[in-house]
């Protein structure tokens, strides 16, 4: 397991601790201690349970797990970076459902030899991420195993608001995306093939970056359906025609295509415009919205619903694999 101390002195008498020198419970004290939780979060770590307000009356939730060596390397990434994302994958969930994150539960898989600053690492990068996004990190659970695993179960609060589904779409909707696409997917054939720039590039696999107050946003504007990018573009917004029993277009050249992207595929021989209709990890949302509905800002329109079933791309079935699928064949 590699791991950089990030510039904290490796003399440190901690920095050759393992989590097993601290134990079960000195690991939790640790990396809870000391950590200010939002006024959502009415008991926080320490008893049997936590107890979170849900003024709405109604609380959303959403579990991710993420597993050394399939979702993130520690060669690649600093612990704190992989606790960010492991926060951040689950927050885009709720935001797409037009919710706000209020509060993470939190499961840990690790060797006993795992140096005890990867296991604060992941802590530091899961709180200041949930914090970001107004969101506590509430509990959870410590436990051995042969691999770092991160658990998350999030929950969220609609304030009043109906749930924006992925069944919602009509005959006659546009479709629309918020932030980035093919950032992750370029950033993952990077360092692929061995190297750790462009860092913007590089970072973007590392941490995603959702969006999460377009999808409140979303849910005010009218947004009938809408779904977290988690797996590709097109492999999600499938689930969206399926579960809406609906057809969905996309028009190519009106998916956001940045110039860095481009220039990253050329030097790898690689094709931005899949990256950008395929790649999975940057957690964007993606929307269905009324015809004639202004798009809330931060929103771009990239195709239209129709009657019918599946999802086409300028007209025609898309040649190749949607998305990323943890059980197809390899």
């Amino acid at each position: 397991m590699a791991y950089q101390a990030g510039g904290r002195d490796p003399a440190d008498s901690r920095d050759r601790r393992t989590v097993a020198d601290l134990g079960e419970f000195g690991l939790i004290k640790r990396v809870t201690e000391g950590r200010v939780q939002p006024g959502s979060t009415l008991l926080g770590p320490g008893d049997d349970a936590a107890m979170v307000a849900a003024p709405d009356g109604r609380v959303l939730a959403s579990t991710d797990v993420l597993v050394e060596g399939v979702h993130f390397r520690l060669d690649w990434s600093t612990p704190e970076q992989v606790g960010r994302k492991a926060a951040a994958v689950n927050m885009a969930d709720i935001a797409a459902m037009g919710a706000a994150p209020t509060a993470l539960l939190v499961g840990l898989c690790c060797p006993p030899d795992t140096p005890s600053l990867v296991a604060e690492g992941l802590a530091a990068g899961l709180w200041a991420e949930a914090s970001a996004a107004g969101a506590g990190v509430v509990g959870g659970d410590v436990v051995s195993g042969p691999a770092v695993v991160l658990s998350v179960t999030v929950l969220g609060d609609l304030r009043g608001r109906e749930p924006v589904t992925r069944s919602g779409a009509r005959p006659g909707d546009r479709l629309a995306v918020a932030g980035r696409l093919g950032w992750a997917a370029a950033g993952l054939a990077v360092l692929r093939r061995g190297f750790r720039s462009p860092v913007e590039v590089v970072g973007a696999q590392r941490v995603p970056t959702p969006p999460y107050a377009a999808g409140p946003v979303a849910a005010d504007a009218g947004a009938t359906a809408m779904i977290d990018v988690s797996d590709g573009l097109l492999a999600d917004l499938g689930h969206v025609a399926l579960a809406s029993g609906v057809a969905l277009d996309i028009r190519a050249d009106a998916v956001p295509l940045a110039s860095r992207l481009v220039e990253v595929a050329a030097a790898l021989g690689a094709d931005a415009r899949r990256w950008v209709l395929t790649g999975g990890e940057d957690h964007a949302l993606a929307a269905a919205f009324p015809a004639g509905t202004v798009l809330p800002e931060g929103w771009v329109e990239i195709g239209s619903v129709a009657s019918g079933a599946g999802i086409t791309v300028d007209g025609r079935p898309y040649v190749g694999v949607a998305g990323w699928d943890h059980f197809a064949p390899s």
